[in-house]
C-alpha cells in the first residue's frame, strides 16, 4: 500500500462544490475542500452529512459536482477507490451466526483476496484490534465494544491506503473508547494508511486528528489544521 500512496494522483480528499440530494432534503450543499494529512477529522453533529459524505466518496451514492479520492473520482472509479479504502461502518452490517473469523475472511473475498490469503489477513486483522482470544464465537454474543473492534479490523483485512471510520467510539465505555482511540492513533504508522475520522464527538477529534473538516447542516463551516482551529 506504501507504493500505492507514493504512486497517487493529487491529494488524499479534493471535494469541489460536492452537492447530494435526498428528494426535497439537502444532504451536502455545495461543499469545497482539499484536505491531506494521516489522520483526519470529520467533524459535526448528528445529521450534518457526515456519513453522506463518506458514502459518495467511496462512490456508494450519485452526487452533484466533484468528490475525489487519491486523485480519482468516484462517480467513475468507485470500485478503483473501494480496492484501496477500508470503510467501517456506523451501524452494524453483521450476518447471524458468523464468527469475526468468517466476517472478516468474507471481506477479504470481496476485496478480491484468493481464501487462504483472506483468511490469513482476517487473523492478522483482528489480533491488532485485539480481538485474538474471541475470534471463533458467534458476533451475537459481543459487547459492542467488541463488535465495534470486529468493524475495524474488517475495515482493514485488504491492507487499504485509506480507513474511513463512521462514529467508532459510538456506545463505547471509557476504556474501550481510549483502546479504540490508541489502535486508531497507532495505525497510520502500524499499517502504513491515512484515517478519516467521523464522529460527532469534538474531543475525539481534538484528541487525535492532524486536521479536520467540520460540517454542519450539510455545509462546510471551517477545515483547516487542529493547531490553527484551536
Amino acid at each position: 500500500s506504501g507504493s500505492g500512496q507514493l504512486s497517487r494522483l493529487g491529494s488524499l480528499i479534493e471535494l469541489g462544490k460536492l452537492t447530494k440530494r435526498f428528494a426535497e432534503i439537502t444532504a451536502l450543499a455545495s461543499v469545497d475542500a482539499v484536505v491531506d494529512g494521516k489522520i483526519i477529522g470529520l467533524l459535526g453533529p448528528n445529521g450534518a452529512g457526515k456519513s453522506t459524505l463518506l458514502k459518495c466518496l467511496l462512490g456508494l451514492v450519485p452526487y452533484e459536482g466533484s468528490a475525489k479520492v487519491l486523485g480519482l473520482e468516484a462517480t467513475t472509479h468507485g470500485a478503483d477507490i473501494r480496492d484501496r479504502v477500508g470503510y467501517m461502518p456506523e451501524q452494524e452490517a453483521f450476518l447471524s451466526g458468523m464468527s469475526a473469523v468468517e466476517i472478516c475472511t468474507y471481506a477479504g473475498e470481496l476485496s478480491g483476496l484468493p481464501r487462504t490469503e483472506a483468511m490469513q489477513r482476517a487473523h492478522a486483522a483482528l489480533y491488532y484490534a485485539g480481538l485474538e482470544e474471541k475470534r471463533y464465537q458467534p458476533i451475537d454474543g459481543y459487547s459492542t465494544g467488541m463488535k465495534q473492534r470486529v468493524k475495524l479490523a474488517q475495515a482493514l483485512v485488504h491492507d487499504p491506503e485509506i480507513l474511513f471510520l463512521d462514529e467508532p467510539t459510538n456506545g463505547l465505555d471509557p476504556r474501550s473508547r481510549d483502546e479504540m482511540l490508541e489502535l486508531i492513533m497507532d495505525l497510520p504508522t502500524r499499517r502504513n494508511c491515512a484515517i478519516v475520522l467521523s464522529t460527532h464527538l469534538l474531543p475525539d477529534v481534538e484528541r487525535v486528528c492532524e486536521r479536520v473538516i467540520v460540517l454542519n447542516q450539510g455545509k462546510l463551516a471551517t477545515s483547516g489544521s487542529i493547531a490553527e482551529l484551536t
